[in-house]
């Protein structure tokens, strides 16, 4: 038995990684009374909410998007001064512009009496009527869902089967339709459908193969609204260091964490690339799970579950410092591909989940481009343009980023096709930098790049995580790859979960 799980007292803890999930475990652990050690790799802590700097631009590498803002409002109540008052929160309307394959528009926001207005205007054929049923449904998923699956500690297998008992509930998430069956038996026009099916990207996975109960990533988002930070998300990371810093937790940048050590009774310590050692009586690691128990510690059981679990999909990401104001554009927008309805949206997750993994030639473009003085010099724009990818790696749902010349080639074809959807910057591009998933697998140690670690394709994939508290005594899992999920409110509301099976001092 591990000292803390023995109840005595303040425990010694390392947390192997400062991203989001983290700093905010870490925060709240040392505002319960534990002594805690944070050891980063990198030179600065946030992870995959990372930060570009170039020529007066700041850009956002990570999430561009907060949703369901009451979980960052439940953890700065809980750990010092309230979210008002350190972070510059702003609504956003429209949360995101679409753009469909046949040109048809629609502007989605958190109003839903508006939003089935925009729908109708937009698609005609009762579509607003449509929505309103799939809404119902997705609300009632959400309840279904949210505290046993999202707010909880996940138990594997033995969660599922006491679930399953809850026969109404259980009718209700419908585990064995995917979300694409389920946005088919409620809309019918193929655009509104497709708008449903992008949400499987959230989880990294194909709306084809994802559960049905990923209904509830839209709802969360249209329910709680999308917002964005004034001076950019990373101003989210920089928050929560602060509030480590006022705990007095030991923040150490550069400094990577090479094994986890462990005896018959539990963890011991953390071992450091420059050869010395922390004493632990808990490590929280906030990194990949199959590089966790693959790398820092060897769990054999666990690497072969992960194994057998299908790989979340990537992203390409072009960083464009714009001359010149656009009219007319939107925080975000998704411009789908051209192409006849339904099925266009097929050949992206062909190539991206395909045997091997391609580059998707012709891609959904999702762009971010912050109307925020604080991002880019005077007369400019920075913007942020991300498609779909496979991870880095051979064979299925992979490619080799790493081919020379690819990733410039595949930039060209980006900035080719945002010219054909209506937005020619051939004149206005002053740089681009460019981030592969092999880029992203280097600097944070996802595997193959993987944004979420494993997908939601699967019937029971997304509720079967590798879980917070793991096999090894005083040994805990924080982050996108483990239980909740991906995606910066489930990865803080993870660091809630860790925290509460820690407990206080």
């Amino acid at each position: 038995m591990s000292r803390i799980d023995d109840n005595r007292g303040v425990a010694e803890v390392v947390v192997v990684g400062a991203g989001v999930g983290g700093l905010a475990t870490a925060a709240r652990l040392a505002a319960g009374g534990h002594r805690v050690t944070v050891c980063e790799r990198a030179d600065e802590v946030g992870g995959k909410l990372g930060l570009l700097t170039r020529d007066g631009f700041r850009f956002d590498t990570g999430p561009s998007l907060v949703t369901m803002p009451q979980v960052f409002a439940d953890f700065f109540r809980e750990t010092g001064d309230p979210l008002e008052s350190v972070l510059d929160l702003e609504p956003l309307d429209p949360i995101a512009h679409y753009r469909f394959g046949d040109g048809t528009e629609l502007k989605s926001c958190a109003d839903p009496f508006e939003f089935r207005r925009r729908i109708d205007d937009a698609f005609g054929g009762g579509a607003g009527r449509d929505w309103a049923a799939f809404w119902a449904r997705a609300e009632r998923i959400w309840d279904a869902t949210y505290e046993p699956f999202l707010a909880s500690t996940l138990d594997g297998p033995r969660t599922l089967a006491r679930y399953a008992t809850r026969l109404r509930d259980l009718g209700t998430i419908a585990p064995g339709r995917s979300l694409r069956g389920l946005a088919r038996a409620y809309l019918r026009d193929p655009r509104l459908r497709q708008f449903v099916e992008r949400y499987a990207t959230y989880t990294g996975s194909d709306p084809r193969r994802a559960p049905a109960a990923l209904a509830s990533v839209p709802f969360a988002e249209l329910k709680y609204g999308g917002w964005y930070l004034r001076g950019g998300l990373r101003t989210l990371a920089d928050a929560l260091l602060d509030r480590c810093t006022e705990h007095k937790v030991t923040v150490r940048t550069g400094t990577e964490v090479t094994r986890i050590t462990a005896n018959g009774a539990g963890v011991t310590g953390v071992e450091l690339a420059d050869g010395s050692f922390l004493p632990a009586d808990v490590v929280v690691a906030n990194a990949d799970a199959a590089h966790v128990y693959s790398d820092l510690i060897r769990v054999p059981s666990a690497a072969r579950r992960l194994r057998r679990t299908t790989p979340s999909l990537s992203g390409v990401v072009l960083l464009l410092g714009v001359r010149g104001r656009t009219p007319g554009l939107a925080h975000h927008t998704v411009l789908f591909p051209p192409g006849e309805l339904p099925g266009s949206y097929d050949a992206e997750f062909d190539h991206v989940f395909g045997d091997p993994g391609r580059p998707v030639p012709d891609p959904t473009l999702y762009l971010s481009v912050p109307d925020d003085p604080g991002v880019a010099p005077d007369g400019h724009e920075a913007w942020f343009v991300l498609v779909n990818a496979a991870r880095q790696g051979v064979g299925t749902g992979a490619v080799d980023w790493r081919t020379p010349g690819l990733a410039e080639r595949y930039a060209d074809l980006l900035v080719r096709r945002l010219a054909e959807r209506g937005h020619d910057l051939s004149d206005r591009i002053r740089f681009r930098e460019i981030r592969t998933p092999a880029d992203l697998e280097a600097q944070t140690h996802a595997v193959g790049g993987a944004i979420y670690g494993t997908s939601s394709n699967g019937a029971s994939a997304a509720f079967l995580r590798p879980g917070n508290r793991s096999p090894v005594p005083g040994l805990f899992l924080v982050g996108g790859s483990s239980h909740p999920g991906g995606g910066l409110p489930l990865v803080t509301l993870s660091a809630q979960t860790v925290a509460g099976l820690i407990g206080p001092a």
